[in-house]
C-alpha cells in the first residue's frame, strides 16, 4: 500500500499536473459543447461564451453586463448564446412568454448568490414558498398602504429641500463646505454638487424609516453613514436589543454597491466554481459586504421587536401578515424581508433620482417645460413638498420619469428565467427543459421598432407620440409577471413626489453638460455620480 502511495505521488509531480489540470478544464467545457443537451449550438454569440460562464462572469465584474450584450445583440442579432446554457432574447414580445404567469418557468441558480440571512421573496426559486411570500407581503404594497406611507415619504424630501436651501443660500454668499460626499462650492449664483449622494441619503432615509421604524439620520448629517451589530449573530440569537448596543459606523451605500457587484458577478458563475472564486481578494470582499449589509437588518428589527410600538410602517404591516394557513413571519424570515426591503427599495430610487435630474438638467428645454406644467398644476405659493394627489396630475412629469427609466432601467440586464418541463417556445424558437432565458431590459428599451430612430435621445414626448400599446408592452422597469417587483406602487409615488419638489423649487444645470452619465452595474446599474449647479427659482 505504501509502494502505490509513493508511486502515486511520483505520478501527480508538478510537470504532470501542468498538463492533467488544463486538460480536464478544457474537456470539462468542451464536452457539453459537443454533447449540445439543450441545441443551443448554432445560436451565435461571443467565442468564449459557447464554452464556458467565464465570458459573462468576467463581463459582469467589469460592471458593464447590459451594454456590453446589447452590443452582442447589435452584431448578432435578437437571440445571443451568453452562457454555455443561457440565451438573451432581445426581443418585446418575447417579455409576455419568458416572464409569463403560468408558464412554469423558474428562477435560475443566480438568484442563490444573493441570499445572505435566509432566501427572501426575491431569491427564492421554489415556486411555493415564493407564493407563500408574495401572499404576505403584496397587502402592504396595496394602494390603500401606499397612501398611509406618504406623509413619512414627504417629510424626508421636506427635510432634503431644507438642507438645499441652506446649501443655496451659503452658495449665494460665494462660501463652500466640505458637507456630503465630494463637497460643495458656491459660485457664479449657484449651488454647486454631487447630487448623487444627496440622492442616496434621502433614499434611504425614507426605506429606513419605512422599513425599521427609524431613519438612519443621513439628510441631516450629510453623510453615508448607518450603524451595524459588532456580531449580527449575537443580535439574531437574542430577542433583546441588548446585543445590538455593540455597534460600529458603517458606509452603508457602499456597502450595498460592493454586495450588488459581488452577489452579480458570483450570480453568472457555475455552483460549483463559487466556493473557489470566494477565495479570491476581490470576492472575500464582497462577501463581507454581503455580511455587513444584513448587520444593518438584524439590528435595526432587532430594536424595532425590542420596543413595542403601534407606528404604521412596512414592518409592521410585515408583522400582521398572515399565509394560507394563518401562520405569520418568523424572527429570521422577517430580518429577511426587511433587508430586501432596504436594498430594493433605496437602490432603485436613489439611482433613478439621479438619472432624472441628469437628464432634466442636459436637456434645458426639457426642464423649462417641465417648471411649466408643475407651475400651472401646483401654483407658485411657497409650499414645499408635492403631494400624492397633485402628481396624479402631472403627465409631462409622469413621461420625464418613464423616458429617464428607459434610458437608465436600473434593472437593465435581463434576469435569468429557467424553461420548465415541456420545453418553451418563444417567437417560433423551441427551447428545451432548463435551459436559461433572459430578455434585456436595455435592450428593448433601445428597439427602434417601438421608440423610433433615436433612441439613445432623452425625449419625453415620445411618450405622447409612439404608439402607446407597443410601448406598454415594451417598458420594464419593474419586471413582469409573477416575479415583478411588488413595490412597484410605492417607488413610483416616491420618484414622482421627490422629482416634482425638487423641480418645481430648483433650476438645475450640469457642470459638464457634454459628459454622458457614467455607470458601473451590479445587479442595479447605478450612476458614478451627477455634479449639477442648483439655484432657486425666481417665482419661489
Amino acid at each position: 500500500m505504501l509502494h502505490f502511495t509513493d508511486s502515486l505521488y511520483q505520478w501527480l509531480d508538478t510537470s504532470t499536473l501542468t498538463v492533467v489540470v488544463p486538460t480536464l478544464i478544457v474537456l470539462v467545457h468542451l464536452i457539453p459543447y459537443l454533447l449540445d443537451p439543450h441545441g443551443l449550438r448554432l445560436y451565435p454569440g461571443p467565442f468564449l461564451a459557447k464554452f464556458s460562464d467565464a465570458w459573462l462572469g468576467w463581463v459582469a465584474k467589469n460592471g458593464h453586463r447590459s451594454e456590453v450584450v446589447h452590443k452582442m445583440h447589435l452584431k448578432y442579432g435578437p437571440f445571443v448564446r451568453i452562457a454555455p446554457n443561457h440565451v438573451s432574447i432581445a426581443e418585446p414580445d418575447a417579455l409576455a412568454i419568458v416572464y409569463a404567469h403560468g408558464n412554469g418557468a423558474l428562477k435560475s441558480r443566480f438568484y442563490d448568490a444573493f441570499v445572505s440571512i435566509r432566501r427572501g421573496v426575491f431569491n427564492t426559486r421554489d415556486r411555493n414558498e415564493h407564493t407563500r411570500k408574495r401572499k404576505i407581503i403584496s397587502h402592504i404594497f396595496s394602494q390603500k398602504s401606499v397612501i398611509e406611507f406618504e406623509p413619512q415619504i414627504r417629510h424626508y424630501v421636506g427635510l432634503f429641500i431644507t438642507q438645499w436651501d441652506r446649501l443655496c443660500d451659503a452658495a449665494a454668499k460665494g462660501l463652500s463646505g466640505p458637507e456630503g460626499e465630494g463637497g460643495w462650492k458656491g459660485e457664479d449664483g449657484r449651488l454647486w454638487l454631487d447630487c448623487l449622494p444627496w440622492a442616496n441619503y434621502l433614499s434611504f432615509d425614507i426605506v429606513g424609516d419605512l422599513a425599521f421604524g427609524a431613519p438612519f439620520g443621513m439628510i441631516e448629517a450629510a453623510k453615508d453613514s448607518a450603524l451595524v451589530p459588532r456580531n449580527p449573530k449575537a443580535v439574531m440569537e437574542s430577542y433583546g436589543s441588548d446585543a445590538a448596543s455593540e455597534v460600529v459606523e458603517i458606509p452603508a451605500v457602499r456597502i450595498l454597491n460592493g454586495r450588488g457587484e459581488y452577489s452579480m458577478s458570483m450570480g453568472v458563475l457555475p455552483s460549483w466554481w463559487r466556493p473557489i472564486v470566494r477565495q479570491l481578494p476581490w470576492y472575500k470582499r464582497g462577501q463581507k459586504d454581503v455580511q455587513t449589509l444584513a448587520g444593518i437588518a438584524i439590528m435595526a428589527v432587532a430594536r424595532r421587536l425590542a420596543t413595542p410600538t403601534d407606528r404604521v410602517d412596512l414592518l409592521s404591516k410585515l408583522k400582521e401578515g398572515r399565509d394560507n394557513d394563518g401562520n405569520p413571519m418568523g424572527r429570521e424570515e422577517l430580518t429577511a424581508e426587511a433587508l430586501t426591503l432596504l436594498i430594493a427599495g433605496s437602490d432603485t430610487t436613489s439611482n433613478s433620482t439621479c438619472a432624472i435630474l441628469y437628464h432634466l438638467a442636459r436637456n434645458r428645454h426639457v426642464q423649462e417645460k417641465l417648471h411649466q406644467e408643475l407651475d400651472e398644476q401646483l401654483g407658485t405659493e411657497d409650499e414645499t413638498v408635492a403631494n400624492g394627489q397633485q402628481v396624479k396630475r402631472l403627465p409631462y412629469l409622469d413621461a420625464c420619469i418613464n423616458e429617464a427609466l428607459r434610458i437608465h432601467s436600473t434593472s437593465a440586464l435581463g434576469l435569468p428565467r429557467v424553461v420548465p418541463e415541456g420545453g418553451l417556445t418563444v417567437l417560433g424558437q423551441f427551447f428545451p427543459e432548463d435551459t436559461v432565458l433572459s430578455v434585456p431590459s436595455y435592450s428593448i428599451h433601445r428597439d427602434t421598432t417601438v421608440w423610433g430612430e433615436d433612441v439613445d435621445n432623452y425625449r419625453p414626448e415620445r411618450w405622447f407620440e409612439q404608439d402607446q400599446a407597443a410601448i406598454q408592452k415594451t417598458f420594464n422597469p419593474f419586471s413582469v409577471g409573477p416575479r415583478a417587483c411588488v413595490g412597484r406602487n410605492l417607488a413610483f409615488l416616491e420618484v414622482q413626489i421627490i422629482v416634482a419638489s425638487i423641480m418645481r423649487r430648483y433650476d438645475i444645470i450640469l457642470e459638464n453638460p457634454d459628459q454622458p452619465l457614467e455607470t458601473r452595474e451590479g445587479f442595479l446599474r447605478k450612476p458614478l455620480g451627477c455634479k449639477v449647479g442648483i439655484k432657486r427659482r425666481d417665482i419661489l
